[in-house]
């Protein structure tokens, strides 16, 4: 198997004390007994990304963002960094944060797992509940309004509209899978929250086999279980989000990711959440449909986070 570095990145930012390294290059694992109804003509993957040291695939795009704004002179030793998350990001803008000794500010909704605020909490991340019942969005829109408020205070990451965001998938995340596949990618599936990972390795893969097929899933409605996922319709819509480079959106009802997501704990052994159980659910709806491919999809993270919510794994 063939593996690339992150080094890509490191041209528009400076290293963050060694931590960088261990970013990416994360595993490409096959689906085998899942997919095992398929014609023998088709193979699906996942990639591991909760190998990342924050957990998840969100690091690629938190260190992107962070260096970016050091190196261009934006985020200084006076500024607390500030962004909105659901989670995962959150901890990765924590986890090199803590590295760097710079002190994050985070927006979030009140009702994210309780494994995910413990964590953010012992990473020493400042956390600003908000209304539960307005999501991810009502997360946006506090941080917005703290960092119009408080410019002095904050460097305001927007990670929803920042081109580092994608950019960080584009040269790591789409090397990667381009050539743990040995270039025969046929499809690529992922959800979309901010839609960086869609955006990003959807641009490099265009690129270099303009044949490939993106696909993005999300759920089927505004109200929906998928943590970490929108439903882009009916919500604030990512200024990185491109449209055009997407070939077919899937939509995903909620219990149909919770029945995937203990699935693939159960039968392939990955401990995995929620975004990935909507995003294994994806791949089937694709495979099912073509004679022979290889199909690629990414698993965000794993699915430690999500122990407290008891209702997911009955």
């Amino acid at each position: 198997m063939n593996l690339v570095t992150i080094d890509h990145i490191q041209m528009e930012a400076p290293q963050i004390g060694g931590l960088e390294t261990t970013i990416g290059n994360t595993p490409l694992l096959p689906l085998n007994r899942i997919s095992r109804h398929l014609p023998p003509h088709i193979e699906v993957y996942a990639k591991a990304e909760w190998f990342n040291p924050g957990g998840s695939i969100k690091d690629r795009p938190a260190y992107s963002i962070l260096n970016k704004a050091i190196a261009d002179g934006l985020l200084t030793s006076n500024k607390r960094f500030l962004d909105s998350t659901s989670g995962n990001m959150g901890i990765a803008y924590a986890t090199f944060g803590a590295r760097l000794d710079i002190p994050i500010t985070l927006t979030i909704p009140a009702n994210a797992s309780q494994e995910r605020l413990s964590i953010l909490h012992a990473l020493g991340a400042e956390l600003i509940l908000t209304d539960p019942l307005e999501g991810s969005d009502g997360a946006i829109i506090s941080a917005r309004e703290l960092a119009q408020s408080h410019p002095e205070t904050y460097y305001y990451g927007n990670q929803y509209d920042n081109p580092a965001n994608w950019k960080s998938h584009y040269y790591s995340t789409g090397p990667e899978i381009l050539q743990q596949t040995n270039n025969q990618i046929t499809h690529f599936v992922a959800g979309m929250g901010t839609s960086g990972t869609i955006t990003g390795v959807g641009r490099y893969l265009k690129e270099y086999h303009p044949s490939v097929k993106i696909i993005a899933c999300q759920p089927d409605s505004a109200f929906h279980g998928l943590e970490g996922l929108k439903h882009i319709a009916t919500s604030i819509k990512p200024q990185i989000y491109q449209p055009d480079l997407v070939d077919r959106v899937i939509e995903i009802p909620t219990e149909e990711a919770y029945v995937m997501m203990r699935r693939l704990t159960i039968e392939e052994g990955l401990f995995v959440g929620i975004s990935s159980g909507a995003a294994a659910a994806a791949v089937l709806k694709v495979a099912e449909e073509i004679e022979h491919g290889v199909i690629v999809t990414v698993f965000p993270d794993a699915g430690y986070k999500y122990l407290s919510e008891e209702s997911l794994w009955e």
